[in-house]
């Protein structure tokens, strides 16, 4: 397989920087540190930023929304062992190009792709990053090796109002302009507190949604969000999903994510489903080292 750096900012630099991979972010193991590629890739009339490491078969890792790359912090190193891990930020999310006319997020990662050259990935995908490596799945199956779907989205699913205590602070922030306000007021949700009851954890959380402020920004404009998701929509199709796929899930989620987990469960054939307790929506924070051992064993099965 051929890599290249991307289109431009293109750098090796030492990961000591990614403090949560040496250790420092609750439930991680401490790993050495590695040379990184750091750069970015002009796709679709954008450009994404893209952090890679290791060597071996790609995968590629996809954040939640409202987050970005540094979500997998405690996997980045840790998966590397025999892989060439990928993360980037997605369009509207941290360095990468803002989300301000319509696309397809899985169409981004097709075009991303093929930028780096990489022909074949194992993907890695947390709620809205599991949307997107579902789409990707069903428009490019020859492309996929293997999916992990951790507390996945699902194009095509409609989701229950949920949790709605935090629109007041949500509201006061968006009337003074503070879109980090926004984003710090949607960590007080149901399904964060699993995590945000973690001191060093919800500090993390913190500092990576107000970085990502201005996502809100792009949300909140006339015209709305502008990803137009999987066409036509996953969810009366994932039984087309072949790939092999390890779906993690926790007991303390949404509903709306355990009934999507029951749809996967029930349709995808070639599927298992590990519940981790007493976890909720970020499970490969709030579980780290279970959630590594777990995927590296499934990947290299």
């Amino acid at each position: 397989m051929r890599w290249r750096a991307g289109l431009s900012c293109n750098a090796l630099v030492v990961v000591a920087c990614v403090a949560a991979c040496r250790g420092t972010t609750p439930g991680s193991s401490r790993v050495a540190p590695a040379a990184v590629d750091t750069g970015s890739v002009v796709v679709n009339g954008t450009h994404l930023f893209y952090e890679a490491t290791g060597r071996g078969p790609a995968v590629i890792l996809l954040h939640s929304g409202d987050l970005d790359r540094r979500q997998w912090d405690p996997q980045f190193l840790s998966l590397a062992r025999g892989h060439r891990i990928v993360r980037y930020d997605a369009r509207g999310y941290g360095h990468s190009g803002p989300a301000n006319s319509p696309f397809r997020a899985d169409e981004d990662l097709y075009a991303f792709l093929v930028a780096l050259q990489i022909p074949r990935a194992s993907l890695i995908g947390s709620s809205l990053g599991g949307r997107i490596a579902i789409d990707f799945a069903l428009a490019h199956p020859s492309m996929v090796d293997r999916l992990v779907l951790a507390a996945p989205g699902l194009s095509g699913w409609q989701f229950s109002r949920g949790d709605t205590s935090w629109f007041p602070e949500a509201r006061a922030a968006r009337d003074r302009g503070d879109w980090g306000g926004i984003a710090l007021a949607w960590l007080k949700q149901d399904f964060m507190l699993a995590a945000m009851e973690r001191p060093e954890l919800a500090a993390h959380l913190r500092e990576v949604a107000r970085d990502n402020g201005p996502f809100w920004k792009d949300v909140l404009r006339p015209g709305g969000e502008q990803d137009q998701q999987g066409s036509p929509p996953a969810l009366h199709r994932t039984r087309l999903v072949t790939a092999p796929t390890l779906l993690i899930v926790g007991t303390r989620d949404t509903r709306d994510i355990e009934g999507i987990a029951d749809t996967l469960s029930a349709s995808m054939p070639n599927i298992r489903r590990v519940t981790f307790q007493g976890a909720g929506y970020m499970l490969n924070l709030e579980q780290a080292d279970r959630f590594n051992t777990l995927v590296l064993d499934f990947l290299r099965q």
